[in-house]
């Protein structure tokens, strides 16, 4: 879909603030309420609004250590690929799972409250998934940029 500057603007502003109200959100793009509204629902409708969150401090809850998990299966077939995902997704510590290429199948970034977490996670729960060959972890020491807001 192509998207206007109003569009663009609308997505802008919800992704900084999904609260805005239409009326708030209308008064900044200097379009009334109608239109307003009818954009977003078109915008929801062709799935580019997918869905809105509440983003949450993770240190605040006690989730401060950050690992990006790099994980090489012991076979490139297609039943391997299909258990490893459907565990990972049983996982509430995998925040997201992404195949990737190069020396390795899949990266996860995974959150716990400390290395012990992680030590309990990696060995009672990544290590004994039968698909699973090598597994390499990397801790992350320090965020330099964390964002959820696409430039439009």
């Amino acid at each position: 879909m192509e998207l206007d500057t109003i569009d663009r603007q609308l997505l802008n502003l919800l992704q900084e603030n999904a609260l805005l109200t239409v009326r708030e959100l209308a008064e900044r793009v200097h379009l009334s309420i109608t239109p307003v509204h009818d954009r977003i629902k078109k915008l929801e409708n062709q799935g580019i609004i997918e869905k809105y969150v509440a983003l949450i401090n993770r240190k605040r809850i006690g989730r401060g250590m950050m690992v990006y998990c790099f994980i090489t299966l012991d076979k490139q077939r297609q039943e391997s690929f299909q258990e490893f995902n459907e565990a990972i997704r049983q996982l509430p510590e995998v925040l997201e799972c992404s195949v990737v290429s190069g020396n390795f199948d899949y990266l996860l970034k995974v959150i716990v409250s400390d290395m012990e977490a992680y030590n309990t996670f990696y060995q009672s729960k990544l290590s004994v998934l039968h698909s699973v060959s090598h597994m390499s972890s990397s801790f992350v020491m320090e965020e330099v940029k964390s964002t959820t807001q696409i430039g439009l």
